[in-house]
């Protein structure tokens, strides 16, 4: 919007047809009383009186019902900017591996890729093969894994012991080998640590301890913040994905969040 020459605000072409259709949204999503009266307070407040609000409101409602297309367009918008806000509240907390070393790739990368996995997830298994690819490709990627035990207590055992392996220092073995070795039981557990050259009692004892739980607990309640209905979910950049995107969705995930430093 603009004022003319007497002063008074006028909707625009260009880019007043993003200012209508930003105020449509609004108009869309906030129709309670007490939005009304806010808005009325609002526009006296900027110099709009009654009328002038009310020939704003009829372009606007005029625009939308010409162009609905706008309407998700602008969600979208709105939807992907509430995403980035909630990512960047936690952001250093899940993008900081666990006892720092569950991660692979570049511990300096410039982008950092955040996995939530299940070691009972198909689909998380099926990015094993994708995450490798990635870091061999691009040595300035940083892949940071986070458990989320969703699907059985072999999967919450799973990862329990997945972070006992952090502990120490032998966190990728040990998940590469997990998938590798098939769905999570006690047997399958064990041999994983095993090949992976864990001290068992050393793990077994920490699996117990307040710290394991408190990381996985943490791990769920962020997931459930970032509203992700399953695994694998993603967190790059300023994005966030949930299911297998694939290589090539990776790929374009990261480049995305280089291409916005």
């Amino acid at each position: 919007m603009d004022k003319d020459k007497n002063g008074k605000w006028m909707i625009m072409a260009g880019g007043g047809l993003a200012v209508a259709a930003a105020l449509g949204v609004w108009f869309w999503q906030s129709g309670s009383p007490s939005a009304t009266a806010e808005a009325s307070q609002a526009a006296l407040a900027a110099g709009i009186d009654a009328k002038e609000q009310a020939a704003i409101e009829a372009i606007v409602r005029d625009y939308i019902l010409k162009n609905p297309e706008i309407i998700p367009e602008a969600v979208e918008i709105l939807q992907t900017r509430q995403k980035a806000e909630a990512i960047n509240e936690i952001r250093a907390g899940i993008e900081a591996p666990f006892n720092g070393t569950a991660f692979a790739g570049n511990p300096n990368g410039d982008v950092i890729v955040v996995e939530y996995s299940d070691f009972a997830c198909p689909y998380c298994k099926q990015t094993t093969a994708d995450i490798d690819r990635v870091l061999k490709e691009d040595k300035n990627v940083k892949v940071v894994f986070r458990e989320l035990p969703i699907l059985s207590e072999a999967s919450n055992d799973a990862a329990l012991m997945a972070l006992a392996a952090a502990k120490q220092g032998k966190y990728y073995a040990f998940h590469k080998t997990m998938f590798a070795t098939g769905r999570p039981t006690p047997s399958t557990i064990e041999n994983a640590a095993r090949e992976a050259g864990l001290d068992l009692v050393e793990a077994r004892r920490f699996t117990k301890t307040p710290e394991a739980q408190k990381e996985v607990q943490n791990n769920i309640e962020i997931a459930r913040k970032l509203q992700f209905t399953g695994t694998p979910a993603w967190v790059v950049g300023n994005d966030s994905q949930v299911g297998a995107v694939g290589y090539d969705g990776l790929k374009e995930m990261i480049a995305k969040a280089r291409g916005s430093k």
